[in-house]
C-alpha cells in the first residue's frame, strides 16, 4: 500500500508515472477486498471502476471540475483518491458513507443514492457554468444500467440542445446494474463493444485506396462523405451522434492511458460529449468474477479469500416472499412478476427459474414498470411488482393515475420497507404510507411476521379491481407473532387484564413485537393496554373507532414518517367516527437520518420501547392528574 498511503488528494496522481499508476490500481483493489469484506458494501462495481476513476482525478480538477457519480455506490475509488482512506467503519455510525456525502467532501456534489438522476444535475450544473460564465467542468458518470432509467433520457435530450455547452458523460458499461442489463440500449451497447469501429476501418480503407491508381482517391473521399451512414453499419454509435452528442469509444476501461486519452479530447471539446468506457464489474476479484448473479454489487462481512459470508442470517423477509410468489404462480397462471432491474434483491430469482416467461425486469425504469403493470392488469393478467420501497416514491404519479384510476388490480411489494440504516438517508423506505394514503381505492398491507406475509400477500392478489400494497422490512425476520383474538378485520395481540383498559397500542407491521414490549413496560406500571395489529393499515378498519372509544388513549407505533402516516390515518378516522380519545403517534421524524445500524437509528429517533413506554406513562398521567383535579375543584355557583 505504499502508493495508495502517499495519496493525499486527487493532485497528488499527477506525479505519478504510468507504471505506478498501475501498481495504485492494483493496491487500491486489495485495500478494498481487505476493507469491504470486515463491514460489507458495494464491491463489485468499485472493483470495476478503478483505473476509471484514477483517469477521472488525473485529467480534471476536482472539485473545481465537478465529477458526479450515478447512483453512487461505485464512488469507493474516488473517496480513497480524495483523502478519505479510514474505512474501518463503512456505512456504519460515524464512519464513511457508502455513497458520495457532502458532509465528508467538497469533491462529493450530489449524494442522492437513486439511479439515472445524474445527468439532470449535469445539465443543470453545466447550464449554471454558463450563465455564470465559469470554465469549471461537469462530469457525469452513469452506468450503462441505469441509462435503462427514462430520466436519463429526458436529460439527454436536453443536453443535446446546447452543441457548445460542455459538458462531458462517462458511460461506465460493464454490462450490468445489479444483474446483466436488459433491453434495446444494452442490445445498442453490445454492437458497440464487439465491432472494430469505424475510425479503425477507414483507416484501413484509406492506406488500401490511396495505393489504387485513379479511381482510389476519388472513392475514399466518397466513402468519407458518407460517413454517417458507414459509421452506423460498422459500429452504430449514431444513436447518440443522432441527439447531437460527440462519441468517443468505446475505451479499455482498465487501461489508464487510453482513458486519459479519451478523457482529454472530451474535455477540449467543447460541447457534449460521451466517453463510452468498457469496464468488468468486480475485476481482479475471483470470487466476485465467478458470481454470475450480480458480481458481488452487495456483500456482507466475507471471507476475503473466498468470498464466502463469515455468518448467515434466519429467514429474511425478502425470502420469504420469494417462496411464497412462486407457490402463487404455481396456482395462478395469470399471476405474473416485474422488477426493476433488481431481480435477486427482491426475491424473484426462483419465481423466474420456474416461470421464466412470467417475469419482466423493465430497467431502472419504475414509472415504466407502473404503467406496464397497469396494462398487464388490463390484459388480464395480475401483475405483482417487487420494489424497494423507497424507489415506488419515483413511480407515484404512476400508481395514482394509471393503476389506481383505472382500478387495475396490481399488486406492489415494498422490500425494505421503514429503516434500512446502514445505506443512509435515500435508502430508508419511510415514506410509502404517507405518499400512498392519498391514493383513493388502493390498500396497504403490513405483514407483522413471515406468516402474515404469505396470508397477506394472497389476500393482496385476491384484488382484482384496485392496487394493493404489501410492505415488510429489512433483514431477518423473527419469530411468529401470534393472535390471541380478531376485531373486525384486525387481529388482537393482547388483551388487557383490566375491564376498562387505559390504552390501546395499534401496532403496524414488523414493531409487533416492540408493541408487545410497551405493553409489559406499561403493565408494570399499572397501566392496562390492548395491542392490535390491523394487518391493513389502509383503509382503517372500520372496527377500530369502535375499539378505540373503549381506551383511554390510543397510541399508533408505525416503521414510516409520522408526517402522513398510519398516525395520521387514525386520527382522523376516529374524528370522523366522533370518537374523542386522545392520540399519540410514534414513528419516524420528518427527517433524513444519516446512516447507522438500524437499531441505532430507532435509538436516535426514540423509536424503541422503553422510550415510547415512557412517554405513554407520562400522558395516562397527565390523565390522571386531570381527573384528580376535576374531582376536588369546588363548585361554583
Amino acid at each position: 500500500m505504499d502508493l495508495l498511503t502517499r495519496i493525499k488528494g486527487p493532485r497528488d496522481l499527477d506525479r505519478l508515472s504510468l507504471g505506478e499508476l498501475d501498481q495504485l490500481a492494483e493496491e487500491i483493489r486489495t485495500f478494498l477486498v481487505d476493507a469491504v469484506s470486515k463491514t460489507g458494501g458495494h464491491l463489485g462495481p468499485n472493483l470495476g471502476v478503478v483505473e476509471l476513476t484514477i483517469a477521472l482525478h488525473r485529467v480534471f480538477e476536482s472539485p473545481k471540475d465537478k465529477v458526479l457519480w450515478d447512483t453512487g455506490h461505485q464512488a469507493y475509488v474516488h473517496k480513497l483518491l480524495t483523502g478519505r482512506q479510514d474505512f474501518s467503519r463503512l456505512k456504519s455510525k460515524g464512519g464513511l458513507s457508502g455513497y458520495p456525502s457532502r458532509a465528508e467532501s467538497d469533491h462529493d456534489i450530489i449524494e442522492n443514492s437513486h439511479a439515472s438522476g445524474v445527468l439532470g444535475w449535469a445539465d443543470g450544473m453545466a447550464k449554471a457554468n454558463e450563465v455564470l460564465k465559469k470554465d469549471d467542468h461537469v462530469v457525469a458518470v452513469i452506468g450503462d444500467g441505469a441509462l435503462t432509467g427514462g430520466m436519463a433520457w429526458e436529460a439527454l435530450n436536453n443536453i443535446a440542445a446546447a452543441k457548445d455547452r460542455p459538458l462531458v458523460i462517462v458511460v461506465n458499461d460493464n454490462e450490468r446494474s445489479y444483474a446483466p442489463t436488459i433491453g434495446g440500449l444494452a442490445n445498442h451497447l453490445a454492437t458497440l463493444r464487439t465491432t472494430d469501429g469505424y475510425e479503425r476501418f477507414l483507416a484501413r480503407g484509406k492506406d488500401f485506396l490511396e495505393r489504387t491508381p485513379v479511381v482510389g482517391r476519388p472513392l475514399y473521399d466518397t466513402l468519407h462523405g458518407a460517413k454517417k451512414g458507414l459509421k452506423d453499419f460498422i459500429a452504430p454509435q449514431g444513436m447518440f451522434e443522432d441527439l447531437g452528442l460527440k462519441y468517443v469509444g468505446p475505451i479499455d476501461g482498465h487501461d489508464i492511458e487510453a482513458l486519459e486519452s479519451a478523457l482529454q479530447r472530451a474535455k477540449r471539446f467543447g460541447g457534449p460529449v460521451i466517453v463510452h468506457c468498457l469496464t468488468e464489474k468486480g475485476r481482479g476479484y475471483t470470487p466476485a468474477l465467478e458470481d454470475e448473479a450480480d458480481r458481488f454489487h452487495a456483500v456482507g462481512k466475507i471471507h476475503p479469500d473466498t468470498g464466502l459470508p463469515i455468518s448467515t442470517s434466519g429467514l429474511d423477509w425478502t425470502s420469504v416472499f420469494g417462496e411464497e410468489m412462486v407457490k402463487l404462480g404455481q396456482e395462478r397462471e395469470d399471476i405474473v412478476a416485474i422488477t426493476a432491474a433488481m431481480l435477486q434483491p427482491v426475491g424473484l430469482g426462483k419465481f423466474e427459474e420456474a416461470f421464466p416467461d412470467r417475469i419482466y425486469d423493465v430497467g431502472i425504469a419504475e414509472q415504466h414498470g407502473a404503467v406496464s403493470a397497469a396494462g398487464l392488469a388490463t390484459g388480464g393478467l395480475h401483475p405483482v411488482f417487487a420494489v424497494y420501497a423507497t424507489f415506488l416514491n419515483r413511480a407515484f404519479d404512476q400508481v395514482l393515475m394509471d393503476v389506481a384510476l383505472h382500478k387495475c388490480g396490481v399488486t406492489f411489494v415494498l422490500d425494505r420497507a421503514g429503516i434500512t440504516g446502514t445505506d443512509g438517508a435515500s435508502h430508508n423506505g419511510m415514506w410509502d404510507m404517507s405518499i400512498l394514503q392519498c391514493v383513493p381505492t388502493l390498500r396497504i398491507a403490513a405483514p407483522r411476521d413471515a406468516d402474515q406475509v404469505r396470508a397477506q400477500l394472497r389476500e393482496a392478489v385476491a384484488v382484482d379491481d384496485a392496487p394493493t400494497v404489501v410492505r415488510f422490512s429489512k433483514g431477518a425476520v423473527g419469530p411468529a407473532v401470534q393472535a390471541v383474538g380478531k376485531v373486525g378485520g384486525m387481529d388482537i395481540l393482547r388483551k388487557p387484564k383490566a375491564a376498562r383498559p387505559d390504552v390501546l397500542i395499534v401496532s403496524v407491521g414488523a414493531l409487533a413485537p416492540m408493541c408487545l414490549e410497551i405493553a409489559e413496560l406499561l403493565d408494570a406500571q399499572g397501566i392496562s393496554s390492548t395491542v392490535v395489529d390491523p394487518r391493513w393499515v389502509k383503509p382503517v378498519d372500520e372496527a377500530l373507532a369502535p375499539l378505540a372509544e373503549r381506551h383511554r388513549v390510543v397510541v399508533t407505533v408505525e416503521d414510516n414518517s409520522r408526517a402522513g402516516g398510519v398516525g395520521s390515518a387514525v386520527a382522523q378516522a376516529l374524528r370522523d367516527a366522533g370518537v374523542d380519545v386522545p392520540l399519540r403517534d410514534f414513528g419516524i421524524p420528518p427527517v433524513f437520518l444519516d446512516h447507522a445500524s438500524r437499531g441505532e437509528v430507532m435509538t436516535d429517533i426514540g423509536l424503541t420501547a422503553p422510550d415510547i413506554a415512557r412517554q405513554v406513562t407520562g400522558l395516562v398521567a397527565k390523565l390522571d392528574g386531570r381527573f384528580e383535579s376535576r374531582a376536588v375543584e369546588p363548585a361554583r355557583d
